[in-house]
């Protein structure tokens, strides 16, 4: 088990990973980001998995890197743990299924990166956002400035990054950081809704959603179309496009089963 994370199931296929390191605000150390690597990676190989939540225990979502470890760190230290962070990073986007941030405290630096790169995110209402690399003579590293230039546009995300302040939660709905802010005490119970409705969909239908959203959003309109039409024809031979045809006509759940 994970000394650093905190894992659970609250139900079928939807996977709950939570930063377990509240002492220190969650802030984000080596072996935390090994065993995100490892996390990620077992994640994505499961096929019975239908959407991830990424949340953090106690007050704080993730407060970015331990600068007490990296204290006095060399610089080939630094980079040998930047590499381990790079390759979280590359997992957590790669995992096929949606992965929704449930940001319950400060979300700073590479816990804000953890968030961009999440497919969607819900805000506690007393959540802060910021990436303050810039105030520490660095930048972020996880993909940070391309993933919130695509979510808040060009002007506002240079506009955070050079000045390195924080946002509220509502100033990060604005940008278009997160999709939804609600009051703390409410935010797993909004987050588990929006997951379990995802759980109850076609999960080959979902998973080709997610790809080609990705995929689509650099090509050009034609290109992207012909990405859509694949995934489309693909998904109208499966068995689960006749069990959702025939379920609606019989006037019940339908029960896909990824096939």
């Amino acid at each position: 088990m994970p000394e650093t994370l905190l894992l659970s199931e609250p139900s079928p296929g939807i996977a709950v990973v939570a930063f377990n390191r509240p002492e220190v605000a969650n802030a984000l150390s080596t072996r935390m980001g090994l065993e995100l690597l490892e996390t990620w990676t077992a994640l994505a190989e499961r096929q019975d998995l239908r959407c991830v939540i990424l949340t953090g225990e106690g007050r704080h979502f993730q407060a970015g890197a331990d600068l007490k470890e990296r204290n006095g760190m060399t610089d080939e230290a630094w980079a040998d743990q930047h590499k381990v962070f790079e390759a979280m990073a590359r997992a957590q986007l790669a995992v096929p299924v949606p992965v929704i941030a449930a940001v319950n405290g400060a979300a700073m630096g590479g816990g804000c990166e953890m968030t961009l790169a999440c497919d969607f995110a819900y805000a506690a209402d007393n959540a802060r956002f910021g990436l303050p690399e810039v105030t520490l003579g660095i930048m972020p590293g996880l993909g940070g400035t391309q993933l919130l230039t695509r979510q808040a546009g060009e002007r506002r995300a240079l506009e955070i990054l050079v000045s390195g302040r924080p946002l509220s939660a509502q100033e990060a709905l604005e940008a278009g950081i997160v999709n939804r802010v609600v009051p703390a005490a409410e935010l797993m119970d909004a987050v588990l809704e929006t997951a379990r409705r995802i759980a109850t969909n076609a999960p080959l239908s979902v998973r080709a959603l997610k790809r080609v959203v990705h995929e689509g959003h650099g090509l050009q309109l034609g290109e992207s179309m012909v990405l859509e039409l694949n995934a489309y024809n693909r998904l109208f031979k499966t068995a689960d496009r006749r069990e959702g045809v025939a379920s609606f006509n019989e006037k019940r759940a339908p029960a896909f089963k990824g096939d």
